[in-house]
This record gives structure tokens, sequence and C-alpha cells, in this order.
């Protein structure tokens, strides 16, 4: 399903006030002193992102009947997003996304996709620790990789307990 114009302006107007909205989060984030893990890797276009797209939501749409109707009625008339799937504890909606092609692994409108698909997998940075999607080429990288290896080369460890240190602090870059 292809988005027309007025579905493309639209999505353009909510794509600037998603990305206006990000933007201003990481910056106080900055200014209180937060510091994200960094992104390394690379994509390998393996589309498991947009198998199953999940949103987070907030206890008022989570909650308030009317609110969570309008954010369903948004993600499916705006978005493409049919839900497919509730997840209680997390307050997460999972989706099927309408305009991802299976066969060719590609969203038939990637230039009018949402902020979210766009914020993938920067999103993750902020959690205590981020996980990727099996078979991603993205992954997690402590800001501090490189003093914080120096530090674990000079320990005496074995091969596999330096590796799973490696692994669990995020600093394979």
């Amino acid at each position: 399903m292809r988005d027309g114009p007025l579905r493309r302006a639209v999505k353009r107007v909510a794509l600037w006030n998603f990305m206006a909205d990000v933007h201003l989060r990481r910056a106080l984030a900055r200014a209180r002193g937060e510091r994200p893990f960094l992104l390394g890797g690379e994509c390998r276009r393996c589309a498991r992102c947009c198998e199953a797209p999940g949103i987070h939501v907030g206890r008022l749409v989570w909650y308030l009947p009317l609110a969570r109707r309008l954010f369903l009625w948004w993600q499916r008339q705006v978005n493409g997003f049919e839900l497919t799937g509730r997840h209680v504890a997390g307050r997460v909606f999972v989706f099927r996304c309408t305009h991802f092609d299976w066969g060719a692994r590609s969203c038939d409108s990637y230039d009018s996709r949402p902020g979210m698909c766009r914020d993938y997998p920067r999103a993750l940075l902020r959690q205590p620790s981020p996980e990727f999607l099996l078979g991603c080429g993205y992954r997690a990288v402590t800001p501090n990789a490189e003093g914080l290896l120096a530090a674990l080369e000079r320990q005496p460890l074995t091969a596999s307990q330096r590796k799973r240190l490696k692994k669990g602090l995020h600093l394979e870059r």
C-alpha cells in the first residue's frame, strides 16, 4: 500500500513533530550529563525491525480507552500499522506494517516512513542494556570503550572471560 500525496503530507508534519521531540529530549539528556551508548556496526538490510514493529506507550494511552483508540486509529490510518498483539508488562503494542513487502523484504513507502522507523536503532541506545534484534548488524558500544578495553587487556583473564566481559560491557565496535 503506497502512500498518496495527502498521507505523505500528514506523515511529513508528524515526522517533523517526532524529530523535534527526539532532538529536544536528547539535548536535555545531554545537558543532564547522560551518556548513551554509541551505535556500532551497520545495517545488514535484514528487515527484522520491519516484521513486527512495537511501540511502547505511556500510561495515558495504555489505560484511557479514548486515548488508546485515537492512538491505534492514527497508527492504522496514517502509518499503516495493523495491531497484532500487546505486551501488557511493557505497555507495548505490536503491529504488522502494511507497507512491508515480505517477499522483497523492503518498505514500499520508505521515503515517507514514520519517525520510529527512521530512528531505529538509535532509540535503543538510552536503555540500560540495549538488545538488538537477532541478526541485526548494529550493536551498542560503551562511550569509553577504548579506555575500558585497554584496562581489560591489563587484567589477568582467560580468553573466554575477556570475551564475555567485552560482550557484557558493550566494548566491541
